[in-house]
């Protein structure tokens, strides 16, 4: 599977880092917290994210899409197959996810990003 594309997408938001984490997996970060993760050799999965209540509700009901394991409570999706949906909507799903996580990052931490006025601007690509 491709998973340069994601990295690119990933590796575009503001302050956005990438880490080899639990052996195997790539995982894309801001300040520390996780915001969508994906595994470097080829397995059953293609890319973990976290959405809204609403979105994970709707993408789990899609084929190829789970509840990702240990984090679903957190409205976590496992999407298996880079086909699973579209990529201009994978794309979203993925900046969504950055701006969930940046947003329950603390005042004083967005400060020191130099975001102290909120979540990032939305982009179309």
């Amino acid at each position: 599977m491709d998973i340069e594309w994601v990295r690119r997408h990933c590796l575009s938001f503001p302050h956005a880092t990438e880490q080899v984490q639990w052996g195997n997996d790539l995982v894309f970060k801001v300040a520390g917290k996780i915001f969508a993760v994906t595994p470097l050799e080829a397995e059953a999965a293609f890319v973990s994210f976290k959405c809204t209540a609403e979105t994970f509700a709707e993408l789990i009901e899609k084929p190829n899409i789970r509840p990702a394991p240990y984090m679903a409570r957190n409205q976590w999706v496992l999407v298996e197959r880079e086909d699973a949906l579209p990529r201009a909507e994978l794309k979203a799903l993925l900046l969504q996810s950055y701006e969930l996580v940046f947003a329950k990052l603390t005042k004083k931490v967005k400060a020191e990003l130099g975001g102290s006025h909120g979540a990032p601007v939305t982009r179309k690509s």
